[in-house]
């Protein structure tokens, strides 16, 4: 779901405003339990998402992904 959320939030924002990057924010438990999958990985690389790992406790960054 948040993969096309992303998607159809990044097209609007080219309509928009074509300089604006859009990331998507996800915890790091996610990232580790979904978005290191191979196939996850392939949609990502195939749509060109930009993630943004966090860590939630911490309140860091733990990863940016272009």
């Amino acid at each position: 779901m948040a993969v096309g959320q992303f998607f159809n939030y990044r097209t609007i924002l080219e309509k928009i405003n074509p300089k604006i990057i859009l990331y998507l924010a996800i915890p790091k438990d996610v990232y580790q339990s979904f978005f290191t999958d191979p196939l996850v990985q392939e949609i990502t690389e195939k749509l060109q998402m930009k993630l943004l790992v966090f860590v939630v406790k911490e309140q860091e960054i733990a990863l940016w992904k272009e």
